[in-house]
């Protein structure tokens, strides 16, 4: 028979065994990748599975918080999901302030730690659409009317909140002469109504735009082209 003293060191032993070998596996578990994805200030945080939980089912638990707070909060609608994605859109409409997302993981019994993003700020980080655009032919000019994207935020009265409201956006729009095949910037401005003139007569003309934001140092991608004939 094992003497009293062995057996007790027997046990820790292998309790302690039991633990550090079970630590690998749940840090394997945890989601790797924790990101904020912005675009028009929609923010969604998106995440992959840990290495241990590759085509394996599991579920995912998201918590987020404003910079400087202590406690994190719960995402109702993001506890116990099994998305790779959870929109916090709502959640971080302070758009100036700098927030954190964290996500852990459960699988057959066991969960992991939790994995947390950098810091997010969406009004430094979001992503913005280019300019919708819809361009007309007026005796021989091209009226252009261009709209900056809307954001998931609505005024007092219900409208959408445009991207105007929180930045200063510049227009840029480039016209294409399609039989010489070339390129020209025609505007560059704060105004949504543009009309181009000097065109060629019997000319095919396509036209596309995209914004800037100066205090960024950064452009939009460019709309869709969008094509008339001159008269």
């Amino acid at each position: 028979m094992m003497p009293e003293h062995c057996f007790l060191g027997f046990l820790v032993s292998v309790l302690l065994t039991g633990v550090l070998g079970a630590q690998p596996a749940h840090e394997s578990l945890k989601p790797q990748r924790v990101q904020f994805q912005s675009r028009n200030f929609h923010n969604i945080l998106h995440w992959q599975p840990g290495r241990a939980l590759m085509g394996k089912s599991s579920i995912y638990f998201v918590q987020y918080k404003m910079y400087g707070e202590r406690q994190w909060k719960s995402k109702e609608g993001c506890w116990g999901i099994q998305e790779l994605f959870c929109d916090l859109t709502n959640e971080t409409s302070n758009i100036q302030e700098p927030y954190y997302g964290r996500v852990r993981t459960a699988s057959g019994g066991s969960h992991s730690g939790w994995s947390m993003t950098q810091r997010f700020t969406p009004w430094w980080e979001t992503k913005i659409d280019p300019p919708v655009m819809n361009i007309t032919q007026v005796n021989g000019s091209l009226l252009v009317t261009l709209c900056a994207p809307n954001l998931p935020y609505r005024d007092q009265k219900g409208k959408n909140i445009s991207m105007e409201n929180y930045y200063e956006l510049v227009y840029r729009v480039f016209i294409i002469n399609n039989s010489l095949e070339k390129e020209k910037k025609v505007y560059e401005g704060a105004h949504r109504i543009v009309e181009i003139k000097a065109l060629a007569p019997r000319s095919g003309y396509c036209a596309v735009a995209e914004m800037y934001q100066p205090t960024l140092d950064r452009s939009s991608q460019r709309s869709e082209e969008s094509c008339v004939e001159i008269p």
